[in-house]
């Protein structure tokens, strides 16, 4: 079941409490006006259902405005293999344009709501108007960046320091969204961070249930509370001991 388009509103770039974390990062008053046609559609996307795909035909990219989704790609045998979080003010689709089709799906992991971008407006606005070409092309680094890390994360480190990387990071995007450095509700399954960390869900419990043992930690269900921030980064670093 995929997403369906929203009642068309207006939707300006300008006024947008997340304009400093999207694609109009720095912009200044006059620069954002020129956005403000930009964006096509808002899209609702209930919890569970698809914003896209693999395999769909691309033509947007997609800002995500509220909620939560994760990227994943299905293996012939059904089994799934998670690629990415994505939270408000990060884009959607990226890896759509050089094939011109969704190489993954999109899942909302709650009610959400995103602003579809089209990709030949963008490209057409790009040419006249260098900045914003600019910072497309800082978003696509920072995705290759990220993609790199991600490599790392999961080639050269054991089970807790992946998991307390996974927090760090999660704790880190929040806090650049104004909320709780030091708490969080998990929007994923044990499952789903262990199928993108490349853990069972089992060791996840166990990294988790170490990590509070050892005071780092305040574990409820889905709720964390980070108790000793410097302790989860040594643990995330490799720098103390810990059981893989």
């Amino acid at each position: 079941m995929t997403a369906t388009p929203a009642p068309k509103l207006q939707i300006n770039c300008s006024n947008c409490s997340l304009r400093d974390l999207c694609l109009p990062e720095g912009f200044d008053s006059d620069d954002l006006a020129l956005l403000d046609d930009l964006v096509g559609s808002r899209r609702f996307v209930a919890r569970g259902e698809a914003l896209f795909h693999n395999g769909d035909a691309f033509d947007s990219i997609f800002a995500v405005r509220t909620g939560f989704f994760k990227t994943r790609v299905l293996a012939e045998s059904g089994r799934e293999q998670i690629t990415g979080f994505q939270m408000a003010g990060e884009l959607l689709g990226l890896n759509g344009i050089s094939a011109g089709q969704h190489a993954c799906d999109a899942i909302a992991l709650e009610d959400s709501q995103v602003c579809a971008i089209g990709f030949n407006d963008l490209e057409a606005l790009s040419r006249q108007f260098p900045a914003l070409q600019r910072q497309f092309h800082r978003i696509m680094s920072r995705e290759i960046v990220n993609d790199h890390s991600v490599m790392m994360l999961l080639g050269n480190t054991r089970s807790n320091e992946r998991v307390a990387a996974f927090l760090l990071n999660l704790t880190q995007r929040l806090r650049s969204r104004g909320f709780s450095s030091s708490s969080l509700v998990l929007r994923m399954t044990r499952e789903e961070i262990g199928t993108y960390l490349g853990l069972r869900l089992e060791t996840v419990s166990r990294s988790l249930s170490r990590l509070q043992s050892q005071g780092i930690l305040s574990v409820k269900d889905r709720q964390i509370c980070v108790l000793d921030s410097a302790a989860l980064q040594r643990v995330a670093d490799g720098s103390v001991e810990t059981v893989a």
